[in-house]
């Protein structure tokens, strides 16, 4: 089995984990999830969205999160944007790394942010020119990439539809997401193979839910098609306000644990990861869904 030595693993439970959360957690928790975060070996954390409190008022606090957190050399700390007001934002606090987010699937962008896809992506031109100028790093997310809960399957030339636009904008990243975790290994790696030849310069990443248990199935898919950043969330912490059905991100020790158990290299100290999964699970006051905080890191020692 060819696998790549090495993979860069992106830490977004701060962001996309938090989001779906019912009750506010204080911004003083936060932080120190974060910064707990950064000590583990992480080079990349998403840490918020500069999206209109009304819309995610779990979200309210990015500013103080952005200008408070301590941020440690060597690790790019992005925000989640959603318009040019939230770029603005993203600016004045300080963020180097942005995302942008649109839908492969119209209904689901609909019910996401009140927009059409082409209206998303038109909106977009604009966050971009003022990101390129200023400097900034942008990934751009395709969500619901596998499939959608109002529309079902996705056919990857609406994916690939997307990716040509960002790829037109100067987007340094693509990130597919199984953002209700419909996706199948089999739909991973045909989809990666239609999509690769549209990407030019643009690196890939991998965003999985594990909503019907297949995303570390799904990631070893893309490994085998030598797919190298994943996507992982604190203790498996997650879901989508807007998609019926979309718990949690693969928990991120969960994710580190199989890699180095395969010889693939991530970085990242998986004790520390899981004293932070310990953290969040503490913060939201509530069990969450990964393996490792149960079962612990693998002892081999004596056996």
């Amino acid at each position: 089995m060819e696998l790549p030595k090495a993979v860069t693993v992106v830490e977004v439970g701060p962001r996309d984990g938090l989001q779906n959360e019912a009750c506010f957690i204080p911004t003083e928790q936060k932080i120190e999830l974060i910064e707990r975060l950064s000590e583990t070996g992480l080079k990349r954390i998403e840490t918020t969205s500069f999206i209109h409190p009304k819309a995610i008022p779990q979200l309210q606090d990015s500013e103080e999160i952005v200008r408070r957190i301590e941020r440690k050399p060597g690790i790019i700390y992005s925000t989640l944007v959603p318009n040019e007001k939230g770029l603005e934002r993203a600016l004045a606090a300080g963020v180097k790394e942005i995302a942008l987010f649109v839908s492969a699937s119209e209904k689901h962008n609909q019910k996401n942010v009140k927009m059409s896809i082409s209206e998303s992506l038109k909106g977009f031109r604009s966050i971009a020119e003022k990101a390129l100028a200023n400097g900034i790093r942008m990934r751009g997310y395709v969500v619901t990439a596998f499939g959608c809960p109002y529309e079902g399957k996705i056919a990857p030339e609406k994916v690939e539809f997307v990716i040509n636009e960002y790829q037109a904008i100067g987007v340094h990243e693509i990130a597919l997401g199984d953002t209700t975790g419909m996706a199948n290994p089999v739909q991973v790696s045909r989809m990666i193979e239609q999509v690769r030849p549209r990407l030019g310069g643009m690196n890939l990443a991998l965003h999985f839910h594990d909503t019907r248990g297949s995303a570390l199935a799904n990631i070893l898919a893309a490994l085998q098609e030598e797919v190298t950043v994943f996507d992982g969330s604190i203790g498996g912490l997650g879901g989508c306000p807007y998609a019926p059905g979309a718990s949690g991100n693969i928990a991120t020790e969960d994710l580190v644990n199989m890699l180095e158990e395969m010889g693939i290299e991530t970085g990242i100290d998986l004790l520390k990861l899981i004293e932070c999964a310990k953290y969040a699970k503490e913060i939201v006051q509530r069990d969450l869904p990964s393996h490792l905080l149960s079962a612990g890191k693998i002892c081999w020692e004596g056996a």
